[in-house]
């Protein structure tokens, strides 16, 4: 499982190292809002084109060859920006960053359910998340020292390292795991299993969670760079983000394993604390900075296992990796289009109006989904007394 681990916290490290301190550079913070948030939605449009092509290629040929291909692909990507150290080729450099993180994010993700009994998928994801937030908490951390010491290229050259290290211990420690003989699939199947409910709400709530933190690793530093403060002072601030979300989801996966916790009350949950931490990003200065840090990630990390567990608990093993591209694919939709959204109402009303049109987007879902709860538990209070004992 360690290389598994290793990984996804890969994963993180580049996508939010780079990200981190994107946004605490920024000089022109008004007029350079939407060019930040197409930068941010590169990386993950990649991967929204990608992801389930991969996903369905590791259930082919197996998950191991794939996402060391993927790490070998990334480490690639990375060094070619420090080789040609231009403005063009961040762009170019991202591209291939997400294109690769699309072949070995979904085939770990798969081999974390197949290397895992079904009983302890809730802990097996939420080690797993752990370990990526800790690559999310880290990447804002060293992102900002790396571009302090040595700029850009630094940042790139350590990230090409680290995946070219984390591929050879995946050759060196992962078993292989064949593939599993598959019924034969039209895209009628397909499609009847994706528009499935057992499908859509844990992913439909991956994604929204992931919208929000993306936005807060590439926004928060801005509105501390629009507050007065440094580059690394806003990088630690973000980080309490993901290092909130790591230390929630071992333990919301432990409660789903161990029955305290069920995944519609958790998803609920989660998503309105996420939605409150955007309410709280409009507050100005370092406290609101702070808060919503703590509230996003405290969301995101009760999400994010126990999304992957209902995901992994309701597909036939065959096609693990083809539902975990696709759900991937749903969690990058809502990491590109939270930046996207986010920047695009603050490019006309700024920043606060744009955090708050995402908070209302994540919490419209759940709140139907408690108000419709609530009109089932009351209708048979109406009926009569006896209806009435039965709900209660």
């Amino acid at each position: 499982m360690w290389p598994l681990y290793a990984a996804g916290f890969t994963t993180a490290f580049g996508a939010h190292g780079v990200a981190a301190v994107l946004g605490g550079d920024t000089d022109d913070i008004v007029g350079s809002l939407l060019m930040l948030g197409t930068l941010l939605a590169l990386y993950d449009g990649a991967e929204v084109l990608l992801k389930p092509v991969f996903g369905s290629l590791a259930d082919r040929v197996g998950g191991r060859p794939v996402m060391i291909a993927g790490l070998i692909g990334f480490a690639a990507a990375s060094a070619a920006y420090v080789v040609a150290d231009s403005p063009g080729w961040l762009w170019v450099a991202r591209l291939g960053q997400g294109a690769a993180a699309s072949a070995f994010s979904p085939s770990a993700s798969a081999l974390v359910a197949r290397l895992n009994p079904a009983a302890k998928h809730g802990r097996a994801f939420g080690s797993y998340g752990f370990h990526k937030s800790i690559g999310y908490t880290l990447g804002p951390l060293l992102g900002g020292a790396l571009m302090w010491l040595g700029g850009l290229r630094l940042l790139f050259g350590v990230m090409a390292v680290l995946a070219a290290l984390v591929a050879v211990w995946a050759l060196l420690a992962v078993p292989p795991v064949p593939p599993l003989p598959r019924r034969r699939q039209t895209v009628l199947d397909l499609a009847r299993r994706l528009a499935d409910p057992v499908f859509l709400r844990p992913t439909a709530a991956l994604a929204a969670a992931t919208a929000a933190l993306s936005v807060g690793v590439g926004f928060l530093p801005v509105s501390g760079a629009a507050a007065g403060y440094g580059t690394v002072a806003t990088a630690a601030a973000v980080s309490a983000l993901a290092l909130t979300a790591a230390v929630v989801q071992p333990k919301a996966g432990r409660a789903l394993d161990d029955g305290r916790l069920t995944t519609g009350r958790g998803l609920t949950t989660g998503l309105l604390v996420t939605a409150a931490g955007l309410g709280c990003a409009v507050v100005p200065g370092l406290p609101g900075i702070l808060l919503a840090a703590v509230l996003i990630g405290a969301g995101t990390g009760l999400v994010t296992p126990l999304g992957f567990a209902a995901l992994a608990s309701s597909t036939p093993r065959e096609r693990l990796g083809q539902t975990m591209g696709s759900a991937e694919l749903g969690r990058e939709l809502g990491d590109a289009g939270g930046p996207l959204l986010v920047a695009g109402v603050a490019t006309l009303a700024g920043l606060g109006p744009g955090y708050t049109a995402l908070a209302a987007v994540i919490a419209v879902g759940p709140l139907i989904g408690l108000a419709r709860s609530g009109r089932g538990r009351t209708a048979p209070r109406t009926a009569g007394a006896g209806d009435a004992g039965s709900a209660a």
